[in-house]
């Protein structure tokens, strides 16, 4: 029986610059990245891919904001907007990763599975949401949309500018679990959990319904891969390795750390909120559920990951 991995990639490594903001131009680095991910395959894994979608739902956004502005049609609810990301992207992994078989000789097939993610009604995240979404502003254009959207926070995210923030509640349960487990059991290469997972919360009536909110896509995929009892959790990203002082002539790179050396370094301040702490923090807590070992990474990297040679792996 293989092992298995989780493997997340971020909705921003699916975009190569401001200039290449189209579908097709995201479709050609997903077929770089599935590459990558079909060499691990290959090296004995089953793989379960997740993906981030942060752009991409803030061009749902966009277009469901112009459409309002122009045409009077009503706003796509933010929820609405995480499942059409799912089924977007999962589309084009699919479709790249199914290709990539084929031309291997590998029998096995990817299928999405669009997934919802329960959250709690009365997590505190609502009360003070911080998960980035959308596209960046300069400093004038965000005090101009602070102005026309008074109910809006934007906030500087890691240097890049200014950016939207939502709500961003704790997963608590996968709902549709069990049919990402049978699926992965019976040789399908499954994606799922896209852009965190659509949030829901159960009403009064035991009901599920969806909310306004972004789960965090690495706190996700580190549920998912505990409920799998996953062997290995990979979160990719655009650098080699992590670092510590990062961007400065003191930038240490990372190649292997415990769990307790990876607390410190939070506590010491060394992650941006909006960029490598969230995927430090996601580690961390699938370690604390039982995880036995992760690795951050740039996609290009994965298969010397996998033997060491690259990467910053974190375990118990």
């Amino acid at each position: 029986m293989n092992k298995l991995a989780v493997i997340a990639i971020g909705g921003n490594s699916l975009i190569r610059d401001k200039h290449h903001l189209k579908v097709e131009d995201q479709y050609r680095e997903i077929t770089k990245t599935v590459k990558h991910i079909v060499e691990i395959i290959k090296a004995g894994y089953d793989v379960i891919i997740t993906h981030g979608n942060g752009p991409q739902v803030g061009f749902v956004l966009r277009r469901s904001e112009i459409a309002y502005e122009h045409e009077g049609l009503h706003f796509v609810p933010l929820e609405s907007c995480v499942a059409n990301t799912q089924g977007a992207i999962g589309y084009q992994i699919q479709q790249a990763i199914d290709n990539e078989f084929k031309k291997h000789g590998i029998n096995k097939k990817a299928v999405t599975v669009v997934t919802q993610v329960k959250v709690d009604k009365n997590d505190p995240g609502f009360k003070n949401p911080t998960k980035p979404i959308g596209q960046f502003y300069d400093e004038k254009k965000a005090r101009d949309i602070q102005r026309d959207n008074p109910g809006w926070q934007l906030v500087s995210d890691a240097g890049r500018g200014f950016r939207r923030v939502v709500a961003s509640p704790k997963p608590l349960e996968i709902v549709e679990i069990d049919m990402i487990r049978h699926l992965s059991a019976n040789n399908f290469c499954v994606v799922a959990a896209g852009g965190g997972g659509i949030p829901v919360i159960e009403n009064e009536d035991g009901n599920l319904e969806g909310v306004g909110a972004v789960i965090d896509k690495d706190f996700a995929s580190a549920m998912l891969a505990r409920k799998l009892n996953a062997e290995l959790l990979v979160i990719s990203t655009g650098v080699d390795r992590v670092c510590l002082n990062f961007g400065t002539e003191d930038e240490k790179p990372l190649s292997r750390i415990t769990a307790a050396e990876a607390k410190k370094y939070v506590e010491e301040g060394h992650f941006e909120a909006g960029s490598m702490l969230p995927k430090i923090q996601a580690i961390l807590w699938f370690l604390e559920l039982g995880g036995n070992k992760a690795i951050i990474t740039r996609p290009e990297k994965l298969k010397q990951a996998l033997t060491g040679q690259c990467g910053t792996h974190i375990q118990p």
